[in-house]
């Protein structure tokens, strides 16, 4: 059924949508008259054999995909909503060894493994260690005057954190960033990133983090690797699990962070008496209002394993099923008045981090932590930074992405 509110041709996972805005008009009007709607494409635009995908709105529904693995799969199509349309299908099956992109039992087994790395206690250990590099990390922008929030502030401390997490030397952390930008990065014509490029980053990504499993297995240290890797009789990752496990970890433990990050300052900062607030308070659930606002990842999906109903719409099996973070975060049947940014709200049930079930993100305490500590820092240091200019927006088809944000640091 076409929505009356939506003109057409409108699609949900156009990158040049998201290079502009989030659709939350459009999310809203769906809420309301089509909260699960089928949106037709041309054929194999996304790099499916198939002619669209329905699109799921509400909160409750994006959580009840979320928590069936059973009848939503992640692996028969990935969890990524759009591909380039000259994509392959091997290189869309490939993916399947990427824990993202995995169904129970064989997700339920790497994940069990990998969480030994995101436990409360593990996450304690690496605190102290942040909290003095995101000091550094404000210190050194102040001194600069003036400059990139993004580069500068909002990107360095996940990717210390994540060379702190597994043991990647500090001095590596710019290929780690690089890596992951053309990852992701096909979607944007003015990052020049080809098919071709971002696949070699894959690979390149890959093989440093197998070399660095090899390496601890030869050689243990006290680091997350190490208890990963070092004994895969003992129901631990081989070097190749490992390799891609950190492929997940450059985009879904950095660029998201990062985004969140970047989206919460530009945040503050249309927002000046959150920001007063905030340096006055400190609020302990800022971040998690700044992920709400921020939706880092806009939408994944799911591909129906067997014919089935949501949300009042027949969904067949094989089509695949967009879940919308975004919008899911902006229902007004969950949130009050969710077009305010508001670092007191409480309770939010935000889905930020995903909608629960297997795939629920491993790094919430770790993401949380790391926005925690920048903020504070930024306050701390830089407590009247001001905009220099509009945000520039990552062009993704489901990433909501800052790619500069000008600012005057004092």
């Amino acid at each position: 059924m076409p929505c009356p509110a939506l003109p057409d041709g409108f699609d949900f996972t156009d990158p040049d949508v998201y290079h502009r805005r989030v659709p939350l008009p459009e999310f809203a009007a769906l809420r309301r008259t089509a909260p699960v709607w089928w949106n037709a494409q041309p054929h194999g635009v996304a790099g499916f054999d198939d002619d669209g995908y329905w699109v799921v709105t509400r909160h409750a529904d994006v959580k009840e995909v979320s928590t069936r693995p059973d009848l939503y799969s992640a692996a028969l199509n990935t969890s990524i909503i759009r591909f380039n349309e000259h994509i392959s299908r091997d290189q869309i099956d490939v993916q399947r060894l990427i824990m993202l992109n995995m169904d129970p039992p064989e997700h339920t087994r790497v994940r069990q493994i990998v969480q030994r790395g995101f436990t409360p206690r593990a996450v304690r250990s690496l605190e102290a260690a942040l909290r003095g590099r995101a000091g550094a990390i404000v210190a050194a922008a102040r001194e600069r005057g003036s400059g990139d929030f993004v580069t500068d502030v909002a990107c360095e401390l996940p990717l210390q954190a994540i060379a702190e997490l597994i043991g990647v030397p500090q001095e590596d952390r710019a290929r780690i960033f690089d890596w992951s930008n053309k990852m992701i990065g096909y979607d944007d014509p003015e990052l020049a990133i080809t098919e071709e490029v971002g696949a070699n980053s894959a690979m390149e990504l890959i093989s440093y983090a197998m070399n660095l499993a090899g390496a601890r297995k030869e050689c243990p240290a006290k680091d997350i690797v190490s208890r990963l890797v070092a004994a895969e009789d003992e129901g631990n990752l081989t070097s190749d699990e490992f390799g891609f496990f950190v492929l997940l970890l450059a985009v879904a433990g950095n660029e998201t962070t990062r985004n969140a990050i970047s989206h919460g300052m530009h945040a503050f900062l249309t927002h000046p008496r959150q920001w007063e607030l905030y340096k006055r308070e400190r609020p302990a659930t800022a971040a998690e209002e700044i992920v709400r606002w921020a939706t880092p990842v806009v939408s994944f999906q799911r591909t129906a394993t067997r014919d089935t109903e949501l949300g009042g719409a027949r969904i067949r099996a094989g089509q695949r099923v967009g879940i919308f973070y975004a919008s899911a975060n902006h229902d007004p049947e969950v949130f009050t008045d969710p077009e305010v940014f508001d670092i007191t709200r409480d309770p939010n049930p935000h889905l930020g981090f995903g909608g629960g079930g297997p795939h629920f993100c491993l790094g919430r305490s770790l993401a949380a932590l790391e926005i925690d500590l920048i903020f504070n820092a930024v306050a701390d240091t830089l407590p009247d930074i001001r905009l220099e200019g509009e945000p520039r927006r990552l062009r993704s088809s489901w990433l909501n992405g800052i790619k500069e944000l000008k600012v005057r640091y004092r």
